[in-house]
């Protein structure tokens, strides 16, 4: 089963509030308690993060005035499913070709 795929909207929130540069970010972070790295700050910016600690979630919310959901999109689940079903070819030989009914023919049983 593949895993979900999930929107980050980190980016987009930070250029909405005049932060151009992943750098920007260090600070406020720190000033709510959390002290990452230049290195962490960029890949937390610019990659969908695999693991995200909730004081990173809880600061990220505070400094930009968010609710979790403005940072973490997901995507219909349902909504995915019919696009990728409407996008891709039928692969069963009943869908590819129009099937036409064949008369039955009933006979009876020769003696042997």
């Amino acid at each position: 089963m593949t895993s979900p795929t999930i929107q980050w909207n980190l980016r987009t929130l930070m250029a909405a509030n005049s932060m151009f540069q992943t750098t920007d970010l260090i600070e406020p972070l720190r000033e709510h308690g959390v002290n990452l790295s230049r290195e962490q700050v960029y890949r937390l910016v610019t990659k969908v993060p695999e693991r995200l600690n909730t004081t990173v979630l809880v600061a990220l919310c505070h400094i930009f005035g968010c609710a979790p959901n403005d940072l973490i999109e997901i995507p219909d689940a349902a909504a995915a499913r019919e696009r990728s079903a409407v996008n891709e070819p039928a692969t069963s030989p009943v869908v590819q070709r129009e099937l036409k009914p064949v008369p039955a023919r009933i006979q009876r049983p020769t003696k042997a």
